[in-house]
């Protein structure tokens, strides 16, 4: 084989293997980060009026919730009628704040964590505070918005038993 031609065929593989390799996009994880926050102030803002429909808005379809002393949520409905049933707690109230969003270098994942009060009140109608914490995974959607795939919250106060 001619040097010429070993030449063509090394610069043919070469293109071959380049244009075969992974192509990325440019990184967006400074606006992903800015688009979360804005979505975790939304949350709390639907939370706080108890916005059921806003609230779920934020779900993906396949979402999971792993919120205190209730098993595993799984799937869009089950978190719907969780955030109802509490919505409706007599002097339930809710407040919080992202201290942190962080998206992956992949930009398909993203999480925020952050600080919770809660209240709702006990038989005799009286409030009872919680003061918390939790994780908000994120996952891209194929449109590109991005939606809550895992919710975590818990609980800074001890539990107490029954005596």
């Amino acid at each position: 084989m001619t040097r010429f031609r070993m030449l063509v065929l090394f610069i043919v593989v070469l293109g071959f293997i380049s244009g075969c390799a992974r192509q990325t996009g440019p990184d967006t994880r400074t606006e992903d980060e800015r688009v979360i926050r804005e979505l975790e102030i939304e949350a709390w803002r639907a939370l706080e009026t108890k916005d059921l429909e806003r609230v779920m808005s934020l779900y993906a379809e396949d979402a999971i919730a792993l919120y205190p002393n209730i098993p595993l949520l799984t799937g869009k409905d089950a978190i719907r009628e969780r955030w109802r049933t509490t919505f409706a707690k007599p002097g339930f109230a809710i407040s919080g704040q992202s201290l942190k969003v962080e998206v992956s270098s992949s930009g398909d994942l993203a999480y925020a964590y952050g600080s919770s009060r809660s209240s709702v009140n006990d038989a005799t109608g009286n409030p009872v505070p919680d003061k918390g914490k939790y994780v908000a995974v994120y996952r891209k959607q194929r449109d590109g918005k991005w939606k809550i795939a895992v919710d975590i919250a818990n609980s800074d106060l001890p539990v107490q038993t029954k005596q």
